[in-house]
């Protein structure tokens, strides 16, 4: 288990160090960062300390080294837009884009595997049915429809729930369901195609024979085995979740991460920019680390492949 956890912790550090080479490069690719600060007013003594502060008057690879030590202490430079730390204003978004996400994992989870096992059980039937229908339906509706449907209905029409911004509890309701449903009609299609995959095996046959009850072989015996791949996208998902939803968080004025990168692109606030990539590249990098150490934990034999 610790050359297991050693290797993909070296993997993840690996990942990271390329990512961070990419988004360095890319800083230079576009030209003199300079530039982004050109005004009417720059003159050639200002133009000078800038390139000294900014640590240009040195080799590409010190200036990297530099750059770098500084990301990895917190220190991602000033925004170009907001006129202030980059990290004040990625952790001041970061908590709204959590709790939606936090939610939003909760509802596919709830929804997705319950239906997934379920439809699996019962195939052929009118269940199986209805659990296909959700499962194509939400891989098929684009999130921003769903969402102005829903702001429609329930906001407009209805006038039960608000339409936009983050508030109470039921600020919460509209948005997690415009994210959610196509969550959990991923988890709910893998789970079913996993549990039918694995209730055709012989050790399940076995376990019926010998009277095995049908609620312990579902869940304990077969859900067990099943749980590889939707486990791997339930981390994934839930790390992308905490990255930032833009479409969503746009539809619904969310206060959050995703609408922070769409108001960096179009500003051009290319600081802003590498703070998000970076915070992403990690999140997704924890995310993966996590489940690839509650796979090993739930079957002995990933960690030997």
């Amino acid at each position: 288990m610790i050359q297991f956890l050693t290797r993909r912790v070296l993997l993840m550090l690996l990942t990271l160090f390329v990512v961070s080479v990419l988004v360095f490069t890319m800083s230079r690719i576009q030209g003199d960062p300079r530039t982004m600060f050109m005004n009417r007013g720059v003159t050639q003594e200002m133009w000078d300390a800038w390139g000294k502060e900014m640590g240009l008057d040195k080799p590409l690879p010190i200036q990297y080294l530099v750059w770098a030590s500084k990301a990895a202490r917190g220190d991602l430079g000033d925004s170009l837009w907001e006129r202030r730390a980059v990290t004040t204003s990625i952790f001041e978004k970061l908590p709204a884009t959590v709790q939606l996400g936090f939610t939003t994992f909760l509802f596919s989870v709830v929804i997705g595997i319950p239906l997934g096992v379920l439809s699996a059980v019962h195939r052929g039937t009118v269940v199986d049915l209805i659990g296909r229908f959700i499962a194509v339906t939400g891989q098929a509706l684009p999130p921003f429809w769903i969402g102005l449907m829903l702001i429609l209905v329930f906001a407009v029409w209805l006038d039960w729930l608000p339409a936009a911004k983050k508030g109470g509890l039921d600020s919460f309701i509209l948005p997690t369901i415009t994210l959610g449903w196509l969550f959990a009609a991923s988890i709910l299609r893998l789970v079913r195609s996993s549990m039918l995959s694995v209730l055709d095996e012989e050790f399940i046959k076995l376990a019926r024979a010998k009277g095995v009850h049908n609620t312990s072989v579902i869940w304990k015996h077969a859900f067990k085995n099943a749980a590889a791949a939707p486990l791997t996208y339930s981390g994934l998902l839930l790390a992308g979740l905490c990255t930032g939803t833009v479409v969503t968080e746009s539809v619904f004025g969310w206060p959050g991460i995703g609408r922070l990168s769409i108001d960096a692109v179009l500003q051009n606030d290319f600081p802003m920019l590498a703070g998000l990539v970076l915070l992403f590249t990690l999140l997704f990098i924890i995310g993966n680390l996590v489940v690839d150490i509650v796979l090993a934990l739930i079957d002995p034999r990933v960690r030997y492949s």
